[in-house]
């Protein structure tokens, strides 16, 4: 199989670098609009060759992916470049995976299914840590249930280690998506159908093993597409797992946000460091709002029924805790693992994760690239809710 990553940043380097181990990948392209990083990353991979492509000029992307099988994308932030990359890919006939973070141009890739049939063309959506990781792990907790009633995805921010504004994969592209989606109106299910709400909202989860926390909403991929392949009958929302005083500060960016004094780009440069101003108006909430508490650190839940009777399952990654901080591996390494899957599972068309990749195949693969990686499922009488 002959792959290109486009993207020689954080996470495209960490997914071409898995690739470039990896039996099955027989040439390998590393793609970016920096030719010198391009380069840089590619010579220290064997075998690999570097291009110089600019995703936003349609012909050099076209001809590109021409050459190759798949394409992996990394290039964000994925609600301005994602759905042109899929086009492309669409038109040369080339299959495709991406690390997409965004639920907009999700849903954008989605109105491509019948172009990526008709083209034989096998694309993967969301394929990192969240979604991806997320999304299967979803699957696997709903998996236990006759009927799904509430389904939620969580991943950390800083409610261990290090925040992720110390990760540098969290400047650029990373942080602009993290502000747009923490900003305006999100996608979530309500009743089972896809409604818009304001982020940054608490929901407070009770676990098997009482494991009982808040998470808070985010605008992600995994509600609508879950809604396609789970079809849970309540709610569902992608939360993350914040300290008081963090969700406090964000939602100082998010209401700054929202009365168009910054945007989203300028909030994301607020980051790291902090702006003071906007950590005093912050103070009030960082005392009141509920944390995170015992909530496993990276996980999926869902409620519904068992022959009638109301369980909540839980299906959470254990893995070092340094791992889930490390947003370039915990996204890269899944990415370029569901890129060395699909000629195994291809199926034309646009589909999330757990519609086409193997989910057992793919946690025993990362297991092996991080070991002592495993998945926990526990489930127990009750809801997730009140």
């Amino acid at each position: 199989m002959r792959v290109a990553v486009l993207g020689a940043g954080a996470m495209g380097a960490r997914a071409a670098r898995t690739l470039a181990g990896l039996p099955g990948v027989d040439a390998l392209v590393v793609a970016d609009r920096d030719p010198d990083a391009a380069t840089e990353l590619a010579a220290a991979l064997p075998g690999a060759t570097a291009h110089r492509v600019d995703v936003t000029n349609d012909s050099g992307l076209r001809a590109a992916l021409a050459d190759v099988d798949t394409v992996l994308t990394t290039v964000g932030p994925f609600y301005r470049f994602g759905a042109g990359v899929l086009r492309a890919a669409i038109a040369t006939g080339t299959d495709y995976v991406d690390i997409c973070d965004d639920w907009e141009p999700t849903l954008e890739s989605f109105e491509l299914d019948g172009a990526a049939r008709a083209a034989g063309v096998c694309a993967v959506v969301g394929a990192g840590a969240s979604p991806g990781l997320s999304t299967l792990l979803a699957s696997a907790a709903a998996g236990r249930l006759d009927r799904v009633r509430d389904l939620y995805t969580a991943w950390p921010v800083d409610a261990a280690t290090p925040p992720p504004s110390a990760d540098p994969a969290m400047a650029g592209a990373a942080g602009v998506h993290w502000m747009h989606q923490c900003s305006g109106e999100v996608a979530e299910l309500s009743g089972g159908a896809v409604v818009r709400r304001a982020p940054l909202r608490p929901v407070a989860l009770r676990l098997p093993g009482g494991r009982d926390g808040t998470g808070w909403t985010v605008g992600h991929p995994e509600p609508v597409t879950l809604h396609r392949t789970v079809a849970p009958s309540g709610e569902s929302a992608c939360l993350m797992l914040l300290r008081p005083a963090t969700a406090a500060y964000l939602d100082v960016l998010r209401r700054d946000i929202d009365a168009g004094r910054i945007t989203p780009d300028g909030a994301a440069a607020l980051l790291e460091p902090p702006s003071p101003s906007r950590v005093l108006r912050s103070l009030p909430g960082a005392f009141t709002r509920p944390g995170p508490g015992a909530l496993p650190a990276f996980f999926a839940a869902a409620d519904g029924t068992v022959d009638g009777r109301s369980v909540r399952v839980c299906a959470r990654l254990e893995t070092d805790g340094a791992v889930l901080h490390d947003m370039a591996a915990v996204t890269g390494v899944p990415a370029a693992l569901a890129t060395a899957q699909l000629p195994a599972v291809r199926r034309p068309g646009v589909h999330p994760p757990d519609a086409v990749l193997d989910g057992p195949r793919l946690f025993a693969d990362l297991a092996v690239a991080f070991p002592g990686t495993r998945v926990i499922i526990e489930e127990e009488a009750g809801w997730l809710t009140d």
